[in-house]
């Protein structure tokens, strides 16, 4: 199995003026922002900032360097999973062929189940999937 890709950017959380919006955040390799209402919620949006570019862009090479800061910012390192973030965000649909026994398919399609969707659910719930 091939290894997952991992990398690590720099972020710049700022604080602002807004009462909604309390921090906005900067990150700097990608030419990007997004924002939060706390601490932590910029942290994750930086994240899924950069899951969300992995699946359109190819990204820039991983950077551990801190940038300068002012006293209203906070500087951090965030590692995101791009293999993962990949998987979990991959929607297309795949033709799968399986067997169940003919009076479940009988009594389903007179039930009017959606087979595909049924599976789907299946497997989610017992990989505890949302």
């Amino acid at each position: 199995m091939k290894k997952d890709q991992i990398v690590v950017f720099p972020i710049v959380i700022t604080t602002t003026n807004d009462d909604k919006i309390k921090y906005s955040v900067s990150l700097p390799d990608l030419d990007r922002d997004t924002q939060g209402r706390t601490v932590a919620e910029p942290i994750e949006m930086g994240k899924d900032l950069i899951g969300t570019m992995s699946l359109v862009e190819d990204l820039p090479k991983s950077n551990t360097e801190l940038p300068q800061t002012k006293n209203n910012q906070i500087a951090t390192l965030v590692t995101v999973n791009i293999s993962k973030y990949k998987r979990l965000n991959d929607e297309r649909a795949v033709k799968k062929t399986l067997t169940i026994p003919n009076y479940l398919n009988e009594e389903a399609k007179e039930a009017g189940l959606n087979f595909s969707a049924l599976l789907t659910d299946a497997i989610k719930s017992k990989l505890g999937i949302q």
